[in-house]
């Protein structure tokens, strides 16, 4: 569930728990649904061990992820 932006984060909620990278996989492919891109173009750079986690998004700009994160949210409200 993405839960919305706190600042410049964006706030995710996963329910798969974090072992053997299930976690990660799971904050992966809810990004790509989100964004309308396939799973591997979303992957965790940082935090692959953490609750805080960077990922990187292939095959769009940051402006472009924004506004298609912005809509789905607005969407959801």
């Amino acid at each position: 569930m993405i839960v919305g932006w706190q600042d410049t984060t964006l706030r995710l909620r996963v329910t798969a728990p974090p072992v053997d990278g299930a976690a990660n996989t799971a904050v992966t492919r809810l990004l790509a649904e989100a964004l309308g891109v396939p799973p591997s173009s979303v992957s965790v750079v940082s935090g692959l061990h953490g609750r805080s986690k960077i990922v990187e998004i292939t095959g769009l700009g940051r402006a472009e992820i924004q506004r298609r994160l912005d809509l789905m949210l607005a969407s959801a409200s």
